[in-house]
């Protein structure tokens, strides 16, 4: 038996599950996600949901803007375009980050972390083994942490520092 899904739902889980081969490309990341908890930049509301231990993508699309989030293993993975969210790291887990013009808060204790997209502000509280940044015009700041950092892309600022 054949489900009818609307035109729209396809579009946001293509979105999402575009992000998620980008992400497994990348160097492992991971972490829990907690649910965007500011306010999105721009008109359009966004939420996500994520499912530990759990393959499919959490899409969520409210005004043209879609976000995904995937946590495989230890591993989050997080796609989205202009949103304000709270991701958390929990205790080593990875983080892989691929969308543009989003303001992240990371909290907790990165294992590694890879980031794409373009300016992108990302905080972190602390990135213990591996820092890649492959996009352009993004601000990183970790807080704690000596990370190795391959800052790969262009116009990238990464600083240590509150």
């Amino acid at each position: 038996m054949r489900a009818h899904i609307p035109a729209s739902r396809l579009a946001a889980l293509a979105l999402g599950l575009a992000v998620v081969p980008a992400a497994f490309g990348l160097a492992g990341c991971s972490s829990t996600a907690n649910p965007p908890g500011g306010a999105p930049t721009g008109s359009a509301t966004t939420t996500t949901t994520t499912s530990s231990g759990t393959a499919a993508p959490t899409t969520s699309t409210s005004g043209g803007s879609t976000t995904a989030s995937v946590e495989i293993g230890n591993t989050l993975n997080y796609g989205s375009i202009g949103t304000t969210a709270t991701l958390d790291c929990a205790n080593g887990k990875s983080l892989n980050v691929a969308g543009s013009s989003n303001t992240l808060t990371v909290t907790g204790s990165c294992e590694t972390v890879t980031i794409g997209g373009a300016n992108n502000k990302i905080t972190f509280d602390k990135i213990n083994s591996h820092l890649t940044v492959l996009g352009l015009d993004n601000t990183i700041i970790y807080k704690e942490g000596d990370p190795k950092v391959d800052n790969i892309g262009s116009g990238n600022t990464i600083n240590k520092g509150s």
